[in-house]
């Protein structure tokens, strides 16, 4: 059985979503940074442990605010879909914190504007540009604190120029989601399986 996972991945201009996406997809990165203006929609199929899971993960440009109702989403091209997705993305960027303060804004109008009585929407947050943790601005240790005990979403940083933890991320995802053969089934040995016996693959 097939199932498609909706997926919005929203972050403030240069965080590297965009190539976080496409290092999922492509397996490749590159260092010219071109600012993502329109709506980008990818249908990946993924198969993990034997199964196929498809997604459609959503891109999104750099939004002012979270749509408040279905007029609003539909009438911004750059904002259609965003409601109605399974999962949020929001990535930003570890060097930057602005970009960290982007991301709480949107994560607060996301519960605040979601229909009420739907199922709770999963968020993971992605701190991205583990590469240069040289630079970076907020502790590892206070966001992860934050993230997981005080807004109970999922937190993971990664490195889209690396490929580092990009695969965790969408295991993460899918788990999150209620992925019925993922849930149960411990990250760390998901990751290292589809690493070692191919059974996370991109079609």
């Amino acid at each position: 059985m097939v199932t498609t996972f909706k997926v919005a991945v929203l972050g403030a201009q240069g965080v590297g979503k965009s190539a976080i996406v496409r290092q999922f997809l492509y397996n490749e990165f590159s260092e010219a940074c071109a600012p993502t203006k329109t709506r980008r929609v990818y249908l990946p199929a993924v198969v993990m442990n034997g199964h196929v899971h498809d997604l459609q993960i959503m891109d999104f440009p750099p939004i002012t605010s979270f749509p408040v109702n279905t007029l609003q989403e539909w009438a911004d091209t750059c904002c259609r879909g965003l409601r109605s997705v399974h999962a949020y993305i929001l990535v930003y960027d570890i060097c930057c914190f602005d970009s960290f303060e982007y991301v709480k804004t949107i994560r607060q109008q996301i519960l605040e504007t979601r229909v009420i009585g739907t199922t709770e929407t999963p968020i993971i947050i992605v701190g991205n540009k583990r590469d240069l943790q040289r630079g970076r601005v907020i502790p590892r240790w206070n966001v992860s604190n934050l993230v997981k005990k005080t807004w109970k979403c999922g937190y993971i940083e990664c490195s889209a120029k690396y490929n580092w933890h990009i695969l965790l991320l969408f295991s993460e995802l899918l788990k999150s989601v209620g992925c019925a053969r993922c849930k149960h089934v411990h990250t760390t040995i998901r990751f290292q399986g589809a690493l070692r016996r191919n059974r996370c693959t991109i079609m």
